[in-house]
């Protein structure tokens, strides 16, 4: 069975007082739940933030399968965000999407052998101007080509700084 941290669990209590009402405080709590169970949200950690937060579990599913940032299940150390929306894919943003498919032996939404990589495909990341561009796990890559786009990943994989 899921459960916060110490730390997490203060984290979610002083949300639920920050906001007028409780159902506010569900989109920063399932942030904080997706940090400490590896990037992921599962049916545990629904249940158990229904319990801490003394709201209905229909309430935080509603607001978990609306927005795609909170991820349905293990996501690998590096989750790769590709932008998709029209921007990046004028620019090459689905064929980016290939490129790190291909070179990582994996497909939209799976999770390298290795549990290193996972890719998925996303909408808009705010970043038009510099597309095409993707978010690896809390950070912006902007400006890539399919070959930076490899590279900025592998160096993560080999725990060297990103060169991009």
């Amino acid at each position: 069975m899921f459960k916060l941290s110490a730390e997490g669990e203060a984290f979610v209590k002083k949300e639920l007082e920050r906001y007028e009402t409780k159902r506010s405080a569900i989109l920063p709590a399932l942030y904080k739940v997706q940090e400490e169970n590896d990037g992921w949200v599962s049916d545990d950690a629904i249940s158990y933030l229904s319990q801490v937060m003394d709201l209905p579990e229909s309430w935080i599913n509603e607001v978990f399968h609306f927005y795609t940032m909170y991820n349905k299940k293990p996501a690998g150390k590096f989750h790769v965000q590709v932008c998709t929306n029209i921007s990046c894919s004028m620019f090459g943003g689905r064929e980016m999407t290939q490129a790190i498919c291909n070179a990582f032996g994996v497909k939209p939404g799976e999770v390298s052998e290795d549990g290193n990589v996972c890719i998925s495909q996303v909408e808009c990341l705010g970043s038009c101007g510099t597309a095409p561009m993707m978010q690896v796990n809390d950070r912006y890559y902007e400006s890539l080509t399919n070959e930076s786009a490899v590279q900025t990943i592998k160096d993560l994989c080999n725990g060297n700084k990103a060169s991009h």
